[in-house]
């Protein structure tokens, strides 16, 4: 909620001067349901299982380390370097923001961490 631009925008001058203070929510509960799970996404990330991509090789030896990324015209696959290819990318990912950036855009394919 404090980080809405909704809310930025309404209190920006209060929020110069003092600490941010939390508007009163009619649904308490959905608000809390919802904290509880994105607090449970951000520290059990690493139990959650993987989406399903296909690994696809190029008849190359196999190589995970990352070259220059490139996105398919049709968004659902991305090359990793000149051996491996990810297939199978959902379109929601492109909704996924990190900042004011898509996490998988054309404009932002280096953010993607390593594969391991």
């Amino acid at each position: 909620m404090l980080h809405h631009p909704g809310y930025r925008t309404k209190f920006a001058d209060n929020l110069k001067k003092s600490l941010p203070r939390i508007p009163f929510a009619p649904d308490f509960r959905a608000f809390a349901t919802a904290g509880k799970e994105l607090a449970v996404l951000h520290l059990d990330y690493g139990e959650l299982e993987p989406h399903p991509l296909q690994f696809v090789t190029n008849n190359k030896p196999l190589s995970y380390r990352v070259g220059r990324m490139k996105l398919s015209k049709d968004t659902a696959s991305l090359r990793v370097n000149d051996s491996l290819t990810l297939a199978g990318i959902p379109l929601g990912v492109f909704g996924y923001r990190l900042g004011n950036r898509s996490a998988l855009g054309a404009d932002s394919c280096g953010m993607i961490p390593q594969i391991h």
